[in-house]
């Protein structure tokens, strides 16, 4: 009798290899959900501990190496040639793209503030999770001190900042000068990072005064000697410095927005041109950051636009004793310098029906702005599909126990 329904189990199995998958789509649309829950989100950003430090760009071998190359030079008393913009002059074919990508990032806030009237933005008040829709998912991924025992999270009303989370960076009047002190801290104002990287690379802010050399420097054996003249001694450079801006970072990010609203009824139209210009911003910052460096800490959010990190001891992050409180810097990506918030994709908003614990695993990700884009109707780039897992066919809570 065994036997029996095992050879009926072997012919039933050689049914389903020998059948092409393209003849399953048609079929049956049980047999997408045995072939398609095995994808799962492998492009999303591995969640790291706080013990941990973010993933290299170069290499520690490789950094070793330049090292060594960078100390063998400065033994030799020789002139080191020096390429735009580490000799202080601006990349010129890349002043355009930094005006592009300011403009995008204008197009960006007035968009997000436009759509965010027509979306409910929730936020976690314990974890800081974020979701974009009504109602908000019942996932229970709340593991912090002070959650519930059932780790549901305490949903409250969200906003633009929780979609577009602000990231900051000490505005430098001098790229190639010296880092910021810690005395300094409060005498040097504080930027959205994209925008001090748009002002170093060729973009004129009057409120941001910033130097542009004529005449490159030159690096002898490891120094730098700048024969541009000089401003004057009595020449006061920080008049127009805001000594406590970034104590008003809130304020400021909802006074430009609102002062960039747009006044239109086709909210479609809007979520299109916001994807195109997030889009926009992101490719053209990378392609900025490529000559232009930017640094982040290791072990904490903490990004500085130029060749080194400044020297202000604020970092409260794993092990920051050992350190003096200084931040561990290293090469900066473009998710730390526009951090993507990634979000629970709803499929149907039209359904009205929170997303459940038990079938979270079948739910895709998108980022937070990406998804606000998704539900007012603008179409998803090919980068999310994986992400997006829109190939994963969610089955109906009752018919969770019977998907393999």
């Amino acid at each position: 009798m065994l036997s029996r329904h095992f050879r009926t189990a072997g012919k039933l199995l050689e049914k389903v290899i020998l059948v092409p998958a393209a003849q399953l789509s048609g079929v049956n649309t049980h047999f997408n959900v045995l072939h398609s829950t095995v994808s799962s989100c492998n492009e999303l950003p591995k969640k790291l501990n706080k013990s941990e430090r973010k993933p290299l760009v170069t290499s520690f071998n490789e950094l070793k190496r330049q090292a060594r190359l960078k100390k063998k030079e400065i033994q030799n008393v020789h002139e080191i040639i020096l390429e735009p913009p580490e000799n202080g002059l601006l990349v010129q074919q890349l002043v355009p793209i930094a005006r592009q990508v300011y403009a995008a990032r204008s197009e960006l806030l007035s968009t997000v503030s436009t759509l965010v009237k027509y979306t409910a933005i929730y936020t976690c008040s314990l974890c800081r999770e974020v979701h974009v829709g009504h109602p908000p998912h019942k996932i229970r991924t709340c593991d912090v001190k002070g959650s519930l025992s059932s780790k549901e999270h305490s949903w409250v009303k969200g906003g633009i900042e929780h979609v577009l989370p602000l990231v900051e960076s000490f505005h430098l009047y001098d790229r190639i000068g010296r880092a910021v002190s810690h005395k300094e801290m409060l005498k040097v104002d504080r930027i959205p990072a994209i925008v001090e990287l748009c002002v170093q690379a060729g973009f004129d802010i009057p409120e941001y005064p910033t130097r542009r050399r004529t005449f490159p420097v030159y690096c002898v054996a490891g120094r730098v000697i700048d024969f541009e003249k000089r401003f004057p001694k009595e020449a006061s450079l920080g008049k127009d410095i805001d000594t406590c801006g970034f104590w008003h970072k809130k304020k400021r990010l909802h006074e430009v927005t609102n002062s960039m609203e747009l006044h239109s009824d086709d909210i479609q139209a809007i979520a299109v041109r916001g994807m195109q210009a997030w889009e926009k911003m992101c490719s053209g910052a990378s392609k900025l950051m490529e000559k232009y460096a930017v640094q982040t800490c290791g072990y904490c959010p903490e990004v500085q636009v130029g060749p080194k990190g400044h020297r202000v001891r604020n970092c409260q992050a794993y092990k920051h004793q050992m350190r003096d409180g200084q931040h561990a810097w290293q090469e900066a990506t473009i998710n730390d310098l526009v951090p993507p918030v990634y979000v629970f994709h709803v499929r149907d908003q039209k359904h009205g029906e929170p997303l459940v614990n038990e079938l979270k695993k079948y739910y895709g990700m998108l980022p937070a702005v990406v998804e606000l884009f998704a539900q007012a109707g603008a179409p998803v780039g090919k980068s999310f599909a994986s992400t997006m897992r829109e190939d994963v066919v969610v089955p109906e809570t009752s018919e969770e126990k019977w998907v393999v």
